[in-house]
């Protein structure tokens, strides 16, 4: 259906033009109370979204959207077992890698035998090199984790292993490789010591030409160190849906761990591939971290749309997107732990949305996922907000603070807090040219005055979220990424178009393994675009 054409749709549209006057300082002086009337708690959670501009009507009406694009069907589909990646035939059931028991989802498709069977390893082989008793070839304890993986193999137990590096293993250091460029790999593999590294290798294919060609590399030097071939099955684990490939590799049988397809890898940090994350935080937290988003499921599942988080966030950015015309989302995370989360939902949220094309193969009638774009905001407070405060810019913005420091330091965490809520009332109330005016007669008059003024005007109404953890625990972690998840998912069934497969990655791929030969072939190069062939050309000349 074209959605835009639906009731729903026009009832918003005419809403927004109704609305479109109000200034956020203004409807805060009509309706006091708006704090109360939108603002959700969940568990060690609260989101205000009073910031947002919006009304309790707006809601309603966002809300009936949803139910004309049938969500409630959809989810029922996807917690069913269905196969709503349609492109790949598959079903979507990351939700099942953070159950507690089974069956799920249903009694002739019940995964959870191989879930709960796989977490069990992954328990048994953490524990092993926590305690110290994991040996390596030369017969000394493991002391090093590498985990090596790119998107979703990488980032996801990248971002909640520094999330949570406070409760860190006191001896057992973890590192993350993703890049092709020896960078980031050489500097590293300097630093260490071959006969106590453990190597994880991530890749659903076993193929992944950054990840394989770094697992290569770090091959060769475990090699070039202990000299055996043998110690290949010692120093390396593999997370993989071939495990005939990990073996081919050199690596143990009982040392591979699965990845299934109705997972993808956006979505699989609760899976093995989140065996690097268990291993620095421990089974126990890894544990509450999937109770923290088993529970943000059942709230998804269970909870009326207006009063159900995820959803909520959902509606708020298909508001701003295709009603007030944003095209960009700044996530600013204020704890330090958070730093990996923009990087994380840009690859959750446009991975999975960013295309212009539904799921009937048809080009969408509206804009579809915004940029997801983001840093820490007390360290973008002196970069970039500069444009989002006068840049003239419509930029909605998800404002993120853990309420408890992780390492408390006299005086940081209160500073801290003030500066997020400081910036989003800033955004959202701005200064008036009258406002301005009184504030700089006290040092300037006349043309002096005049001539400073419309550069201390700021005008406000920056739509903005703040979503506040009590703490950084593994439990709040678990509940946040789950709510992101589930946005995701409601965003892309209102949009119309598939979430769960990514054609443009697989493309980009492709290409670049066409490229590879030609590097050295010339015969190759001269079947490729101008433009790559001259840029072929030029490195020719300069790799040596």
């Amino acid at each position: 259906m074209n959605l835009t054409a639906s009731a729903a749709w026009k009832a918003l549209e005419a809403h927004r033009q109704s609305l479109s006057p109000a200034h956020l300082k203004d409807m805060f002086a009509r309706d006091p109370g708006r704090v109360s009337s939108l603002s959700l708690a969940f568990d060690g959670m609260l989101l205000d979204f009073s910031k947002q501009r919006v009304e309790p009507a707006t809601l309603n009406l966002l809300v009936a959207l949803a139910r004309e694009a049938r969500l409630d069907e959809w989810t029922s589909r996807m917690f069913g077992g269905e196969k709503i990646n349609a492109s790949e035939g598959r079903e979507v059931l990351h939700v099942a890698l953070r159950r507690s028991s089974g069956p799920f989802p249903v009694g002739d498709l019940d995964v959870m035998p191989q879930v709960l069977a796989t977490r069990q390893r992954m328990v048994a082989f953490a524990d092993h090199l926590r305690s110290g008793q994991a040996l390596g070839f030369t017969g000394q304890p493991i002391h090093t984790v590498v985990n090596i993986g790119i998107g979703g193999s990488d980032l996801g137990p990248k971002m909640v292993g520094y999330a949570l590096r406070a409760m860190a293993h006191p001896v057992l250091a973890v590192h993350y490789v993703s890049n092709l460029d020896g960078a980031q790999l050489a500097p590293l593999l300097q630093t260490l010591d071959p006969r106590t590294t453990l190597f994880l290798v991530a890749s659903k294919t076993f193929t992944t030409q950054e990840t394989m060609l770094n697992a290569q590399t770090a091959r060769d030097w475990l090699l070039a160190n202990l000299g055996d071939p043998a110690a290949v099955a010692k120093h390396f684990a593999a997370l993989t849906a071939k495990p005939e490939r990990a073996v081919a590799f050199g690596i143990d049988e009982e040392a591979v761990f699965p990845l299934w397809d109705w997972v993808g890898g956006r979505f699989s940090l609760w899976s093995a591939v989140g065996l690097a994350l268990m291993i620095a935080i421990g089974p126990q937290a890894f544990a509450d971290l999937l109770a923290g988003a088993e529970s943000m499921d059942e709230h998804f599942r269970t909870t009326p749309y207006e009063r159900n988080l995820p959803v909520i966030v959902a509606l708020l950015g298909i508001w701003n997107t295709n009603f007030l015309g944003a095209s960009s989302n700044a996530v600013l995370p204020y704890n330090e732990s958070l730093k990996f989360l923009p990087s994380f939902l840009q690859q959750l949220e446009m991975e999975s949305n960013g295309k212009a094309v539904g799921r009937d193969g048809q080009p969408l009638a509206c804009a579809s996922n915004p940029i997801v774009w983001g840093e820490l905001g007390n360290n973008g407070q002196h970069a970039f907000f500069q444009l989002l405060h006068q840049g003239g810019r419509l930029v909605p913005c998800d404002f993120i603070a853990a309420v408890r420091s992780d390492y408390p330091l006299a005086g940081h965490q209160e500073a801290l807090l003030a500066n997020c809520f400081a910036q989003s009332a800033a955004l959202a109330f701005g200064k008036t040219a009258d406002e301005a005016r009184a504030e700089l007669s006290r040092s300037l008059q006349g043309a002096a005055l005049e001539e400073l003024l419309p550069h201390k005007v700021f005008p406000g109404n920056q739509p903005s979220s703040t979503l506040l953890l009590s703490r950084l625990d593994p439990r709040n972690i678990g509940a946040l990424i789950a709510m992101y998840e589930h946005k995701v998912f409601v965003q892309g069934v209102i949009w119309g178009l598939n979430s769960f497969d990514q054609w443009g990655v697989e493309l980009g791929k492709a290409v670049a393994n066409s490229i590879l030969p030609a590097i050295t072939d010339l015969e190759l190069a001269k079947k490729l675009d101008a433009s790559t062939q001259g840029l072929l050309a030029y490195s020719r000349r300069h790799l040596g």
